[in-house]
């Protein structure tokens, strides 16, 4: 393909971008694309596509190695994202950077504090004018914010109009969006949805990342679909379909697992009664009563922060409740230690890159992690003394490879360098290396593409079908109703709704995460008894 003449109304242009991160890790392999002023821009891809790299190109947070960026006409290059700002450019990151402690006008002038009195730069932070300023930009914008209102106390889906309002407020003409729903409630969407339609028609430019392919046909005009870090294609939203950009994306047909009914599920491997934390200064948990049996699949539902952390960690052994007891298997582990927990479960957690793995470590030192605390696998012994046996650490990272579909030229590479669909798969097959009855998988594909999704989803039915329990705390309601044979909700750190997934309102499933307790109904909170 001959190199991109940009358009006389793209207001940016990608000409030929290249980014190559050592030792040989192309993220951007010679991506030209344009973007038209007043659209909304979709970028889809797996996970190591280089939608995020080509964003952050825009955004000056990555400087390419070749290529051409062109904004408004003109070749630019930003040497970081301040620079990029100064030209109108933000970008909203899938992790929402805000300071919970200060108020929303306060989060929104941060960095930016009109200043009065005094002379060189040592006057007064302007804090009645800059509180107008924020109350004018909100009503301009229609973004129904409180401005004095307290950013840890705001709902997920406010807190992300903040840092929208943040980049509006800060004169951003070209906003680009990482991921604003991945932790919104369904209900919660379309009000976000409904919002960057306003800034559309007001003339904005939102470049939109998204995994969601539904979301991307629901509100974007165009879609940039990219793979293995080339330009797939480029076209408007109306001539394509889900299952297109699918096959676009990962080559390949894909088709959703399908859960087929269990028939009679087996013994309760965790039981959970009256579960309690609290702390002076947090948002205390339960008490909760739940339950999984050999089988089963029990999905956790709810807007983050209403519980689920602090279920997983006391599950875990990381928080030790302050009442009611965890059973695993008969025995309870509600006072134990972490290593004891573990040797009890399986666990994958939500955030894979601080508690997860080691991004510095080679995947075969990640595979042997905890295992190598739990079990003689990896252990060398030489007479009294123990070593770590590194020929077996590479054999097991191997077969986790090669059964988990691992993209990599060698489980020697440090995991950091794999996509984030990849280091999940380690993940995974590391936690199910030893037979665990017990399966607990916290946000198990958050931030993952299509078909690390597929992969992921048909792996949990396998061990669903050898019989293991698993308790999938997810805020993906799509990802609940296709796999749980029950879901729980927590609001508030209770359980607001326990009922059977089959038949069950997803707008039911809404209410209780938003507004609490739903009753009456199938199986009201407390769980399957035996």
């Amino acid at each position: 393909m001959g190199p991109m003449i940009p358009s006389l109304t793209s207001i940016v242009a990608f000409e030929g971008i290249t980014k190559v991160y050592p030792p040989a890790t192309v993220a951007l392999d010679r991506v030209s694309v344009e973007i038209q002023p007043g659209v909304i821009h979709a970028f889809v891809g797996e996970n190591g596509a280089g939608k995020s790299t080509l964003m952050r190109v825009l955004s000056g947070e990555v400087k390419p190695d070749r290529g051409e960026l062109r904004v408004r006409g003109r070749n630019v290059v930003y040497s970081n994202a301040a620079q990029a700002m100064t030209d109108g450019i933000g970008m909203v990151h899938q992790e929402i950077l805000l300071v919970n402690e200060l108020r929303v006008w306060e989060n929104i002038v941060l960095g930016v504090e009109p200043v009065t009195g005094g002379k060189f730069g040592f006057g007064r932070i302007d804090r009645r004018g800059a509180r107008d300023q924020v109350a004018r930009s909100i009503e301009t914008y229609g973004l129904r914010l409180e401005v004095d209102a307290t950013v840890g106390d705001l709902s997920v889906a406010a807190r992300q109009k903040v840092e929208i309002c943040k980049l509006l407020h800060r004169g951003m003409e070209i906003l680009i969006l990482d991921e604003p729903t991945a932790v919104l409630a369904p209900q919660e969407i379309p009000e976000l949805f409904d919002e960057l339609r306003r800034l559309r028609s007001a003339g904005r430019t939102i470049c939109f990342i998204s995994h969601h392919l539904d979301e991307v046909l629901d509100l974007c005009d165009t879609v940039t679909v990219l793979r293995n870090g080339s330009l797939i294609e480029t076209r408007p939203v109306g001539s394509t379909t889900i299952p297109e950009l699918a096959r676009m994306m990962v080559d390949r047909d894909v088709a959703p697992p399908v859960r087929r009914p269990s028939g009679r599920f087996g013994a309760v491997a965790l039981d959970v009664r009256d579960l309690s934390w609290s702390q002076p200064g947090l948002a205390p948990l339960g008490p909760v009563t739940l339950s999984v049996r050999s089988g089963e699949i029990v999905g956790v539902a709810g807007v983050e922060g209403n519980g689920q952390d602090m279920l997983v960690e006391c599950l875990t052994g990381l928080r030790r409740p302050t009442g009611g007891s965890v059973e695993i298997n008969g025995t309870d582990f509600a006072a134990s230690s972490i290593l004891n927990h573990r040797r009890a479960l399986a666990f994958v957690p939500a955030d894979r890159k601080t508690a997860g793995s080691a991004g510095g470590a080679s995947i075969a030192e990640n595979i042997a992690m905890t295992h190598h605390r739990l079990t003689d696998r990896f252990t060398k012994h030489l007479g009294p003394l123990k070593s770590m046996d590194r020929r077996t650490m590479r054999s097991a990272a191997e077969s986790v490879r090669s059964e988990y579909s691992v993209a990599t030229p060698s489980v020697d590479v440090d995991l950091r360098n794999l996509s984030g669909g990849n280091q999940q798969k380690v993940i995974l097959g590391r936690e199910l290396l030893e037979d665990r009855p017990f399966v607990l998988l916290d946000q198990p594909t958050r931030g993952l593409d299509v078909g690390s999704i597929e992969f992921v989803h048909q792996r949990i039915l396998q061990l669903r079908s050898e019989g293991r329990a698993i308790l999938l705390v997810s805020t993906d309601l799509d990802e609940i109703e296709r796999l749980c044979d029950r879901v729980v909700v927590l609001h508030r750190g209770r359980a607001a709704l326990d009922a059977d997934t089959a038949g069950l309102d997803r707008v039911r499933i809404g209410r209780a995460m938003l507004e609490g307790p739903i009753m009456p109904g199938p199986n009201p909170a407390g769980g399957h008894r035996e």
